[in-house]
């Protein structure tokens, strides 16, 4: 395998001048460059680029953290960081934390000795110390991490009123919003509980009641959420629309209607919230809030990429959400 002498002696430079026409460092003419680059051709050079980047101290790697990829959201949300990443000349290090600390202590540690230029946390639950520790860009995905770090989130507020009020339009009289995952340590960061709060606020200036069914995490992983909204619906036989804080969740809602034999629209309305893939391949195609994914993805890449070259970003980044109705509704 060819080493960086074997190219500076063949193109007849130093092994600096090579060095530098790979880290573009220092004044080179074009001569010496083309020479460099043509030498690095003939020998089929590829530079080590570790060593490149402890050169720069920069690694041009991003490190994401995210629950699990399996997650049509996150899934989705991975897609447009790693799209958006490559086009500002960055790679994307996934992590999976699975909600469990010390697999996020681990990753951490991980991307620190990897000497990646930037975090994105899409989960968090670490105490907050270990986040201001880490003196590298951070941005958050939908959590309040801590108020020296930008965060990005869909207007989840917004979200739940839209809700409430297309489900109160379309004659509903009894209400359950049910969600998932939401417990355990430092959720109390997670900005979905946006969703919930427009989404009470709206029900109770239209006077309508509402239940509240909150899905275990353990049951969202062992699939066993699909029984539970079951036996919810059969506990509260009035409910003839419910709010789901996901797609995910709704197709859950949806397959229970059907094992009640309820039949959708007709005797239950269901809205999801995201907007993933799945909302318009299911049958009925599902009626949701749609986040901004894309731009999301786009903006967090954006304010990344600030922070690595020192400029200074806001701390709040919320963008608008979109009522996309079908036929659950």
């Amino acid at each position: 395998m060819p080493k960086i002498d074997d190219v500076a002696e063949k193109a007849g430079v130093s092994v600096t001048t090579v060095s530098r026409v790979l880290n573009n460092r220092g004044y080179i003419s074009q001569t010496t460059r083309d020479k460099v680059y043509q030498v690095m051709k003939e020998l089929n050079y590829h530079p080590n680029e570790m060593a490149r980047s402890l050169f720069r101290k920069k690694s041009n790697m991003i490190g994401l953290i995210i629950p699990t990829v399996s997650h049509p959201f996150f899934s989705e949300l991975a897609h447009y960081l790693e799209y958006y990443a490559d086009q500002s000349g960055y790679k994307i290090l996934l992590c999976n934390s699975n909600r469990d600390v010390t697999k996020e202590r681990k990753y951490i540690d991980m991307l620190k000795k990897n000497q990646v230029d930037a975090i994105i946390m899409g989960s968090m639950v670490l105490d907050v110390e270990h986040y201001r520790n880490l003196n590298l860009p951070i941005v958050a995905f939908d959590r309040v991490v801590d108020d020296t770090i930008p965060v990005i989130n869909s207007d989840n507020l917004m979200g739940g009123k839209l809700a409430a009020l297309l489900l109160v339009g379309k004659g509903c009289r009894k209400l359950a919003y049910i969600q998932g995952g939401v417990g355990g340590p430092h959720h109390h960061g997670l900005l979905a509980g946006g969703r919930l709060q427009g989404f009470a606020e709206e029900l109770q200036h239209a006077g309508v009641e509402y239940v509240h069914l909150n899905l275990e995490v353990h049951d969202l992983d062992t699939g066993a959420s699909e029984d539970t909204i079951v036996r919810f619906l059969l506990e509260h036989p009035e409910v003839d629309g419910v709010f789901a804080s996901s797609d995910v969740i709704a197709t859950m809602v949806m397959q229970a209607c059907y094992q009640l034999k309820k039949r959708i629209p007709e005797d239950m309305k269901i809205i999801g919230y995201d907007d993933v893939k799945i909302a318009s391949l299911v049958v009925p195609r599902l009626t949701t809030i749609r986040q901004p994914i894309q731009k999301m993805s786009e903006l967090t890449i954006e304010l990344i990429a600030k922070q690595i070259e020192g400029e200074e970003v806001p701390m709040v980044n919320s963008l608008p959400v979109t009522l996309i109705e079908r036929s659950t509704t």
